[in-house]
């Protein structure tokens, strides 16, 4: 199985698409785009998707947090094939949640891709690197 990694620059056109990195392409073929967290989108191939969704569906209807997580993630969701150019197209719903306007940052994490605005991702790794000893100290007591 190969996974996703890496942190590529690419910048969306004026139809919303945007350029998968090429060595992605192959594994993102029927790739499903979402609403992440922290204001950035959710990439996965179809096989992560399906584990993904059949976890959320399993989730108690009577939390109202999972029914709000559970909507958030799969009511946001819509298909997006690769182009014959490698592209998805990014809707406009999922840009504005996202705040994507021109330069976005394609991370890869493992099972998925990460789709940031340039700039929302550099505060966010700024303020996350700036913490990195607390993050891992607080994973040392989960055991990581």
């Amino acid at each position: 199985m190969s996974m996703f990694i890496g942190e590529y620059q690419h910048n969306l056109d004026e139809k919303g698409r945007l350029a998968v990195p090429a060595k992605f392409r192959k594994r993102i073929k029927g790739a499903i785009i979402t609403r992440g967290l922290d204001k950035c989108l959710w990439v996965f191939n179809k096989n992560e998707w399906d584990l993904l969704a059949k976890k959320l569906i399993a989730l108690p209807l009577a939390q109202a947090n999972s029914r709000a997580f559970v909507r958030l993630m799969l009511a946001g969701a819509m298909e997006a094939p690769t182009d014959v150019q490698g592209r998805i197209l990014v809707p406009d719903y999922l840009r504005r949640y996202a705040g994507l306007n021109k330069a976005a940052i394609i991370a890869g994490l493992y099972n998925r891709i990460e789709i940031w605005d340039d700039k929302k991702w550099q505060t966010y790794k700024s303020k996350t690197e700036a913490s990195s000893d607390n993050i891992a100290e607080k994973l040392g007591e989960l055991g990581i």
